[in-house]
C-alpha cells in the first residue's frame, strides 16, 4: 500500500474523537437501524467483562444521556461511547451502499477507523479503547484537560512558550482558526487567562483526560504491551493516519504506532488537505455531533467538496443520517441495492425474520470463525507464494 496517489479516492469516513458524541441522535438511530443495536450488543459483552456494566444500560436506559453526564461518570464510558458511535454509524452507512476509499480518525476516532478496517475486532477495540483510559489513570500526578484556543498553531505555541511548562503541549491543530493545548489543569488556567489578554477565544474541551501531551509518556509503554498482545489483522481499508501523516501500511505494528498518539498531536487540517490532493471530494462524518463536518466544511471552503454528517440532529429535529443517505445514493456513491442483507446474501430461502433470530443468537460466532478462517487463507496463500519465490530463485541459481 506504498502508492496511494495512484489509486481514485473519492470519498472518506471520518471518525471523531474527543465530543463526537450525541446521544439523543444515537437513540434515534437505534429506533430506526438494527446495525446500531449490534454493534452496541457486542460492546456490551466487553463492558460487562470489564467493568460489570452494559454500555446500553447507559445510553438507551430510560433517561437520556449526554455526554456532559458520561464524563463526569466512569472516564471509560465516554470514551467507549464515542468509540461505538463511530462504528454503529459506519455499519449503517455501509449497509446502506456507502463504500469508503479511506477511512480517517481524529484522536480516539483513529481507534474506530482502524477496528471499521478489520485491524482489531469490535470486542478488542472496546479492550484498546478501555485500557486507554486504565494506563492514563494508573499514572500518579497526571491531572489536566484541553482547551481550544481561536489561534493558528504558530499562534498557540508562541502562547505556550510564555509559560515554559514542558507538560503543556499543542494537541491539535484543527485549523487556521484553531487549535487545542493540553496540559495540567491550573497551567491551562493561565494559558486561557492570557488568551482572554490577547484578545483568543477559548474553550474547554470535553475529554477525561490532556491527551497529546508529554505528561502522558509514562503511559506509552504499558499501552503498547497491553496492545501488542491482541490478534492484529490485515486491514481491508485504506486508513489514513492525522497523526502519523500517512497511511497505515502492512507491516504497521499497530501497538506501538498506537501508543505513539498519547505524545504525538493529532494534525488534522494537514490530513484534509492532503486527502484533497489525493482527490477526495466527499467526508463523511462516522460519529456524533459533526463536529468533524464543521471543521471540514471550513478547511474546504469554496470548493467542490460535499460534508456530510451521521449521527447528529439537524435542525429540523431530524436524523441527519438520514439526508446523507439520501446525499450519497443522489451522489451514486451509495446504493441499497448493492449491498443486501446478509439474510438475502447467505440464506435467500430463509424467513427474514428466522434469520435475524439465528444471527442474533450466532452473528457474533460466525463473523469471529470467517474472520479466523479468511486470516489463515491469506497467511497460507502467502506462504505458497513465498515458496514458489523460492523454487524460481533456486532454479535460476542452479541454472
Amino acid at each position: 500500500m506504498s502508492d496511494h496517489t495512484s489509486r481514485d479516492l473519492r470519498t472518506t469516513f471520518l471518525f471523531p474523537g474527543q465530543g463526537g458524541f450525541d446521544g439523543e441522535a444515537l437513540r434515534m438511530a437505534k429506533d430506526k437501524y438494527p446495525q446500531v443495536r449490534r454493534v452496541f450488543e457486542r460492546i456490551d459483552t466487553e463492558t460487562l467483562n470489564l467493568f460489570s456494566r452494559r454500555i446500553t444500560d447507559m445510553l438507551f436506559g430510560p433517561e437520556k444521556t449526554d455526554l456532559r453526564e458520561l464524563l463526569d461518570g466512569d472516564p471509560w464510558a465516554s470514551q467507549v461511547a464515542i468509540y461505538g458511535a463511530g462504528l454503529a454509524a459506519c455499519e449503517v452507512l455501509t449497509a446502506q451502499g456507502a463504500r469508503p476509499d479511506v477511512l480517517v480518525g481524529h484522536s480516539l476516532g483513529e481507534i474506530t477507523a482502524l477496528v471499521a478496517a478489520g485491524a482489531f475486532s469490535v470486542e478488542d477495540g472496546v479492550r484498546i479503547v478501555a485500557q486507554r483510559v486504565a494506563v492514563i489513570q494508573r499514572q500518579d500526578g497526571i491531572e489536566g484537560r484541553m482547551v481550544a484556543l481561536s489561534a493558528n498553531a504558530d499562534r498557540a505555541r508562541r502562547l505556550l512558550e510564555l509559560l515554559d511548562d514542558p507538560m503543556l503541549a499543542v494537541a491539535t491543530e484543527n485549523h487556521d482558526e484553531q487549535t487545542v493545548v493540553s496540559g495540567p489543569g491550573e497551567v491551562l488556567d493561565r494559558v486561557v487567562a492570557i488568551a482572554g489578554q490577547l484578545g483568543i477565544g477559548a474553550i474547554e474541551i470535553d475529554a477525561p483526560f490532556p491527551f497529546h501531551t508529554p505528561a502522558l509518556a509514562p503511559a506509552v509503554p504499558d499501552f503498547a504491551a497491553y496492545v501488542g498482545k491482541l490478534d492484529q489483522y490485515p486491514l481491508r481499508n485504506l486508513v489514513y493516519s492525522p497523526i502519523l501523516q500517512r497511511y497505515y501500511e502492512p507491516d504497521d505494528a499497530l501497538a506501538d504506532r498506537l501508543a505513539e498518539h498519547f505524545v504525538t498531536p493529532v494534525r488534522f487540517a494537514a490530513a484534509v488537505r492532503h486527502l484533497r490532493e489525493a482527490g477526495v471530494t466527499t467526508f463523511v462524518e462516522a460519529g456524533g455531533r459533526a463536529a468533524l463536518s464543521k471543521l471540514v466544511t471550513r478547511l474546504t471552503k469554496g470548493s467542490d467538496v460535499r460534508v456530510l454528517a451521521s449521527l447528529a440532529v439537524d435542525g429540523d429535529g431530524g436524523l441527519a443520517l438520514e439526508a446523507t443517505v439520501r446525499a450519497l445514493s443522489e451522489a451514486g456513491l451509495a446504493d441499497a441495492g448493492r449491498a443486501p442483507g446478509l439474510a438475502g446474501l447467505l440464506a435467500p430461502s430463509v424467513p427474514v425474520d428466522v434469520f435475524e433470530a439465528y444471527w442474533n443468537e450466532h452473528g457474533d460466532e460466525v463473523v469471529r470463525r470467517v474472520t479466523g478462517d479468511l486470516v489463515a487463507y491469506q497467511r497460507a496463500q502467502a506462504a505458497a507464494e513465498a515458496a514458489r519465490g523460492a523454487l524460481v530463485r533456486g532454479a535460476l541459481v542452479r541454472g
